[in-house]
């Protein structure tokens, strides 16, 4: 049974949940490598640890931010070349990504491993969690180029419609996270170390496998290893696609750094609360970010085949799917907060922090999944620079205005904090303006 999915026929709906199910449960699995970090390192090594891990994350989400971001321009072209159905270009796509991937996890690593100390520091993280934030971001970057090269690989696989096979590997990876952050940090007690040393084995693991089968299948994107190399016109192609995506990456993980230094400013208790509501928003905005890219390769799939009218109301279909989730999912949330936020740690004042601040977000998500599927579908159509100006606007621009003239130096966590729901408002209302002005067949076709 072919494991493609052609997006450019059939009943709308029905193409994108198959295509989202096998991105959802793929997202699942991958956030539970930062998850059973959080919760063994929580519950195994205490809340100083926890508050590293946090810390960590967003300096990690920087480092990785731009090549993830740069690698969407490879799958913009894979599904357009898809849909329009050009083999020979399909092919040199595929090998011109994989070199990309290759040359820029080598770049993540030795950057990511020499500056780190001085992200740490930048971000304000106090001198109690200093040294354990340091080592578990080193090592962690050690595990780049294993991450680079499979988010490409499943970007080639998701821009074809083959959703699946992805989740097949990410299941495999996070069941040897489990088992390696139970050794390594229950068993062997290695603390953070550990922690970290999983989440690498974890990755090299997903990388294998999806490079195996890449190398293997005799579908047209399969990957020569010979032929790898940048291709005449196509390096140029992705990046200008790319680069856009990428610097809105980099700058929006920025601001996420501006947010989690003001979060530092609290303390490690408040620290630890955030990095909790971090982990549980993660696994509710899976779905969520998973029909924003449902959208790009949905709308990537059919401006290749010249289908204009399908994509716009894919995008209806779509936005009524993600912001009908986020209602539901909210109110489910809203009642089982305190019970989810105690699996990462049993403090009372960080499991009160963390509800609080779940409490005062749960309301606005559907802000976000209109802004992320208005956005998947601009970005799909190839506008990645118009996407990364509408983003980089609402969500790194109005946050820091918000930070640094509303919050200020109040410590009030709740205008902190709801800085969140006021950008993905602005960044819902201009994404969708735009979409309705100039996503259209006329626009399209040019």
């Amino acid at each position: 049974m072919a494991e493609n999915h052609s997006m450019t026929s059939g009943s709308i709906w029905k193409s994108l949940v198959a295509f989202s199910i096998p991105l959802i449960l793929g997202n699942l699995f991958q956030q539970l490598y930062n998850v059973m970090d959080s919760v063994i390192v929580g519950q195994y090594v205490g809340k100083s640890a926890l508050a590293a891990v946090g810390s960590s994350g967003s300096i990690l989400n920087l480092l990785i931010g731009f090549y993830i971001g740069a690698a969407a321009g490879a799958g913009i072209i894979t599904s357009q070349v898809y849909g329009a159905k050009d083999q020979e270009r399909l092919h040199n796509a595929v090998h011109t990504s994989m070199a990309i991937a290759l040359i820029g996890g080598v770049i993540l690593t030795v950057a990511g491993i020499i500056l780190a100390p001085w992200m740490i520091r930048t971000i304000g993280t106090p001198d109690d969690v200093f040294d354990q934030s340091v080592t578990y971001l080193r090592i962690f970057i050690c595990g780049s180029v294993f991450a680079t090269v499979y988010n490409m690989c499943a970007g080639i696989l998701n821009s074809v419609g083959n959703s699946r096979r992805s989740l097949v590997y990410l299941i495999i990876s996070s069941v040897t996270n489990v088992v390696l952050d139970v050794l390594f940090v229950g068993v062997f007690r290695w603390g953070i170390t550990g922690a970290a040393a999983a989440s690498v084995v974890s990755m090299m693991v997903s990388c294998i496998c999806i490079v195996c089968y890449m190398v293997k299948t005799d579908s047209s994107y399969r990957i020569i290893p010979k032929d790898i190399r940048l291709y005449q016109g196509l390096p140029s192609h992705i990046l200008k696609l790319g680069i856009p995506s990428g610097f809105q990456s980099v700058v929006i993980s920025m601001s996420n750094v501006i947010v989690q230094a003001a979060v530092n400013s609290f303390g490690s208790d408040i620290m630890a609360a955030y990095t909790a509501y971090c982990k549980v928003e993660g696994f509710m905005l899976l779905p969520i970010m998973s029909l924003g890219m449902a959208a790009t390769t949905y709308t990537g799939q059919n401006y290749g085949a010249g289908n204009f009218e399908r994509i716009r109301k894919g995008s209806k279909v779509s936005t009524l799917m993600g912001a009908g989730y986020a209602v539901v999912v909210a109110a489910i949330v809203y009642l089982t907060a305190p019970y989810i936020v105690s699996i990462f740690t049993d403090d009372r004042a960080v499991i009160q922090s963390a509800v609080y601040i779940l409490n005062a977000l749960l309301p606005t998500y559907w802000l976000l999944a209109v802004f992320n599927v208005k956005t998947g579908t601009i970005r799909g159509v190839g506008k990645t620079f118009q996407t990364m100006v509408i983003s980089v606007f609402s969500l790194c621009v109005l946050r820091i205005l918000w930070i640094t003239f509303v919050f200020g130096d109040s410590q009030n966590l709740l205008l902190l904090v709801i800085n969140y729901p006021v950008t993905w408002l602005a960044g819902a209302v201009i994404a969708t303006v735009y979409e309705k002005k100039y996503i259209t067949k006329k626009n399209l076709a040019v």
